[in-house]
């Protein structure tokens, strides 16, 4: 149940907070004070979209804040599966839409997805607004309505993955299906592919180690004149080199270390300089004895390069990636050489699969066409109860291509008057007909869930008098047990609720102010009134509206 409702800087509704009870609670009001901006509101904080523009004017953010009560424990399931938790079996929504279009949103104080909050909130609150009389003219919305009322989900996901498991194997087999002409096509390709690749017999960061090579080769003869200079000044020529003269350096240092500790420090430091240049002249003379260059292996070096990076310019960006490529252009040669045996196969499944397709299909076509007949008349009764006596209603089930949905074509076909044989309801309802229609099938549908919240908006457009009256008593039999809001014009639906708030608009200084007045019995005595009168509120309207209101909290 909602139970509590927060608004802040949305549209009109500078601030606002509600508290709402179970049973039947009507939002009235002049034209443009703001119930729909209530029900929209509603909506937004349980997941639909939002948009900027709702933003009051000169507001940084909208604010909508909503507590959610008694919550079942399917619900307590279902929102344990998204992590979290509910408190003191209540949840608490929280939307925020800010000026620049940004907007949050948060369950429990825990920020949530939109399509998380928007699941977990159809479960908790059914929406009928004016727009959903559009959603009856669409009569691809007639299954889904007619699945929900026959209670089928457990055949109706049967079917479904026997449907999808078929789809999978018939999309398998058009992968593996080529035209013999596009089959020999990629076998050649594919072959020439893997044939081009493997005879380089490639090494993993082989191209990094011959341009390191390359370079060497190519710089040899530089290498080796810079490496002479360099040993003959470490190991003299002409004269004394650079070792001599540390070594005799450092025997001078060291007959006079014995005097001066720094001398002698200076002593270790030269004989340590000694060695590691010995070192190096030593390795320095190794190298240049193992060098070796040969012209003939440089130009087989350049040329397996230059084969590499043809490999890689076509393959891939490195050695790893050609590697890599050839291995997918194998497993994709033997998925073609195996293909026929694998077509076969996928024949003989799908075969199998379609026919579990046709059974269940079967299984759930039945279970419309048992749905239909009661659902027919339930809905029947609702409207002749709703001041339709002569109504007709039929459900035509008719077989179409098999899909997500079965293999049946679902229209609800409605007849207003004796005599005319049941057409589309788009052909024959008025408005005002249309909102009944819509309500008898909201309420046939509210005794097959557990949805504990039901919200109509206007739900009697182009309805009056009697036809009112009846739509009111409707809504007051769908709400025990359960909560109904309404926003309505109707004194007669408003004389009958349990709880009344009316949406008041107010002009200060410049600005426009929405705000919700929970009424008291005289007050909703003189809102009933006001409502039925034209002008203004006489004595007798008010008569009239204490004598409806009374007979209105008589009702069962």
């Amino acid at each position: 149940m909602l139970s509590e409702l927060y608004i802040e800087n949305f549209a009109v509704i500078e601030k606002m907070n509600i508290s709402l009870d179970t049973g039947l609670t009507v939002f009235t009001g002049e034209t443009g004070a703001g119930k729909s901006i209530l029900i929209d509101a509603i909506n937004l904080v349980l997941g639909q979209r939002s948009s900027k523009e709702i933003v009051r004017t000169g507001a940084k953010k909208a604010v909508v804040y909503a507590k959610v009560q008694n919550i079942t424990p399917q619900i307590e399931k279902l929102i344990n599966r998204y992590g979290f938790e509910s408190e003191e079996n209540s949840l608490i929504f929280k939307r925020e839409i800010y000026s620049d279009g940004r907007s949050s949103a948060r369950i429990m104080d825990k920020p949530v997805m939109i399509s998380t909050l928007r699941e977990i909130g159809a479960r908790l609150v059914n929406i009928h607004g004016q727009h959903d009389n559009q959603v009856l003219l669409n009569s691809e919305n007639h299954i889904d309505i007619l699945d929900l009322f026959a209670e089928n989900k457990a055949v109706f996901l049967r079917y479904n993955a026997e449907y999808d498991k078929y789809v999978a194997l018939k999309n398998e087999y058009k992968k593996v299906s080529l035209d013999e002409d596009e089959k020999k096509r990629k076998i050649d390709l594919l072959t020439y592919e893997i044939n081009e690749i493997s005879q380089l017999n490639l090494q993993k960061d082989e191209d990094i180690a011959l341009q390191t090579k390359i370079k060497s080769c190519r710089n040899a003869e530089k290498i080796m004149q810079n490496l002479k200079k360099a040993y003959n000044s470490l190991a003299g020529f002409a004269s004394d080199g650079a070792v001599d003269l540390v070594n005799e350096a450092a025997r001078n240092v060291s007959e006079v270390s014995e005097f001066n500790k720094t001398l002698a420090d200076v002593s270790e430091r030269l004989e340590s300089a000694e060695y590691e240049l010995d070192d190096i002249k030593t390795r320095i003379s190794a190298f240049m004895d193992n060098f070796y260059y040969d012209k003939n292996e440089l130009e087989q070096m350049t040329e397996r390069l230059d084969s590499i990076n043809k490999l890689k310019r076509k393959y891939g960006n490195s050695i790893e990636d050609v590697l890599e490529y050839c291995e997918q252009s194998k497993n994709q040669l033997d998925e073609i050489k195996l293909s026929e045996k694998r077509q076969k196969e996928l024949l003989s499944l799908m075969d199998v699969q379609k026919n579990n397709v046709v059974e269940t299909a079967k299984k759930l076509t039945v279970s419309r066409k048992v749905g239909a007949q009661n659902f027919s008349k339930q809905v029947a009764d609702e409207l002749k109860f709703l001041d339709m006596p002569n109504i007709q209603l039929s459900v035509s089930i008719n077989n179409t291509r098999y899909s997500k949905k079965g293999c049946d074509e679902v229209e609800f076909l409605f007849s207003t008057n004796k005599g005319e044989p049941p057409k589309s309801i788009g052909k024959i309802a008025s408005g005002g007909e249309l909102s009944r229609i819509m309500l008898a099938i909201k309420s046939v549908l509210a005794q097959k869930d557990d949805i504990d919240t039901l919200i109509f908006d206007e739900i009697d457009t182009g309805v009056s008098g009697s036809s009112a009256q009846k739509i009111g008593l409707k809504l007051k039999g769908v709400s025990k047990g359960r909560q109904v809001l309404c926003v309505t014009h109707s004194a007669q639906i408003a004389a009958l609720a349990d709880n009344n708030m009316l949406l008041k608009k107010e002009t200060i200084e410049d600005k426009t102010y929405t705000k919700a007045i929970k009424l008291d019995e005289e007050q909703k005595i003189h809102e009933v009134a006001r409502i039925m009168s034209t002008d203004t509120v006489t004595e007798l309207m008010l008569q009239n509206a204490k004598e409806m209101v009374e007979m209105g909290r008589n009702t069962n």
